[in-house]
């Protein structure tokens, strides 16, 4: 990679839709996950391609290892001890990401349907279609529901997705350190209008967001 094409390519990292263009805590756990992850397989890639090179120029170097210890060592440990490593980094930021309740958790419902997405507030008194409402600060607990097919809620730049279910009730937790507007996708092919079926989240400032509530749309009202 050029020197040109360096900042072309890490420019492809941000944006709306962008895991690695993280906002808030679990997104990042998740993006820094994603780089953990890169950085090992750089340095696999560098010490296979290493030994690769060094034989192809030197041929005869690899003789000075035993097999067996080219097996033990190459075939065994190294693979082992990367993979639990990265195993166990891994289930740790999950267990972060699905566990932690820091602060007081605001309950949102998240419905998906051929094709958008409607959400309700307040115990279902208040609703929303297309945009989901939260107080930047604050940790969300999205309640993702269908009663169609199954579609996957995701809002990357502030957490992990989760699948919606007919019949069944999944969670995810997803919060924005600061306000804004952020960009969400149903990831699960659908059907025909998939690929319409956008949707974003809105992070208001905490004073402000009682306010915004009180502004949306009865329950039923329709």
């Amino acid at each position: 990679m050029s020197a040109f094409s360096a900042p072309l390519a890490l420019a492809g990292c941000r944006g709306d839709l962008s895991a690695l263009d993280p906002a808030g805590p679990f997104a990042a756990a998740i993006a820094d996950l994603w780089w953990l992850m890169l950085a090992g397989a750089a340095v696999i890639f560098v010490v296979v391609l290493g030994l690769f090179l060094l034989i192809l120029f030197r041929p005869g170097s690899g003789r000075r290892v035993s097999p067996s210890r080219w097996i033990w060592i190459g075939g065994v440990a190294f693979p082992l001890v990367t993979l639990v490593a990265l195993v166990g980094h891994g289930l740790m930021r999950g267990e972060y990401i699905l566990s932690s309740r820091a602060g007081d958790p605001l309950e949102v419902e998240a419905h998906g349907s051929m094709w958008r997405w409607d959400f309700r507030y307040a115990g279902g008194t208040r609703s929303s279609e297309g945009v989901l409402h939260i107080p930047a600060g604050r940790t969300i607990v999205v309640t993702a529901t269908s009663d169609d097919v199954i579609h996957s809620f995701w809002a990357p730049r502030l957490g992990g997705k989760i699948d919606a279910i007919p019949g069944h009730a999944a969670k995810v937790r997803i919060r924005a350190d600061r306000p804004g507007v952020y960009g969400g996708v149903c990831s699960e092919y659908c059907g025909t209008g998939h690929e319409g079926m956008f949707f974003e989240v809105r992070a208001h400032p905490p004073e402000e967001y009682e306010a915004v509530l009180a502004g949306l749309e009865q329950e039923g009202a329709r």
